[in-house]
């Protein structure tokens, strides 16, 4: 199973049975999508412009109102579809990479090889081709965080870069069981609004760093508030979920990346 995907400064079980696309659906409300006949028909590309994400957006919405395409801004940003999930905290480029004041829109299906994140290997792993060979996906980007385990337990279910049900890892446990700080930061959402993670904890440890923790029985701690590795910051529990276990993200810069590529090995 699995959760459905981070929205105030964002980022997030058993990879079966849920979805781990905690999505703010780009709609108003909660409800279906609107209707993509109401944005823009071309995407107005904004050069070196950004937005951040706050509480209660939608792609949608922060599309529609800066004069583009949802498609084109989640292409522009390596946010995966069907869910375009987003999270409080991200920061948002209002441009594809290389664009020019008044360009046409990038794609609308996915990011293209320029504007993919360097450490997100290819969807489908190898290809073969006669064209030029994808290269290999870069190491992993150092955090120059100490990370921490969250939970006692063994592993339910593992990341698996570029499918979008298995953005982090699932960590086996009983109701109640301590849930853990991963490393030093600030709460920036606690609360149970993103579809797909239960009672879920979204720490920011810096700018460019989030972990999520999802399925929780109980949150312990408020967003706002000051956090330290290893500190208790809510109790295992099945809420979103068919079982009792912990789901688990490291995002950077809002994207998914293997968490247990910098939790320590056990």
């Amino acid at each position: 199973m699995a959760v459905r995907t981070i929205a105030l400064a964002a980022a997030v079980a058993s990879l079966a049975a849920c979805s781990t696309t905690v999505v703010r659906e780009p709609g108003v409300g909660g409800g279906k999508a609107s209707s993509p006949a109401a944005a823009p028909r071309v995407s107005q590309a904004k050069p070196g412009a950004t937005v951040r994400v706050q509480r209660g957006d939608t792609l949608y919405g922060i599309a529609s109102r800066n004069g583009i395409q949802a498609a084109d801004l989640a292409a522009w940003n390596g946010i995966a579809p069907p869910d375009y999930t987003i999270y409080p905290g991200q920061t948002l480029r209002l441009y594809p990479g290389g664009a020019r004041t008044g360009s046409a829109s990038a794609p609308a299906t996915a990011p293209s090889a320029a504007t993919r994140p360097a450490t997100t290997p290819p969807a489908g792993g190898i290809v073969r081709s006669t064209a030029t060979p994808t290269p290999a996906p870069a190491a992993p980007v150092d955090s120059g965080i100490r990370w921490r385990w969250p939970a006692d337990g063994h592993l339910l279910g593992r990341y698996v870069a570029g499918d979008a049900t298995r953005q982090g890892i699932d960590i086996a446990g009983s109701g109640g069981q301590p849930v853990r700080a991963a490393a030093d930061g600030v709460v920036v959402y606690s609360g149970a609004g993103l579809v797909g993670y239960g009672e879920l904890v979204i720490v920011k440890h810096n700018e460019q760093w989030l972990s999520a923790y999802g399925h929780n029985r109980k949150r312990l701690v408020n967003e706002g508030q000051n956090v330290k590795a290893g500190q208790q910051i809510a109790e295992m529990g099945s809420s979103g979920a068919a079982r009792e276990m912990l789901h688990f993200e490291i995002r950077y810069n809002g994207k998914p990346v293997d968490p247990q590529l910098y939790l320590p090995a056990r």
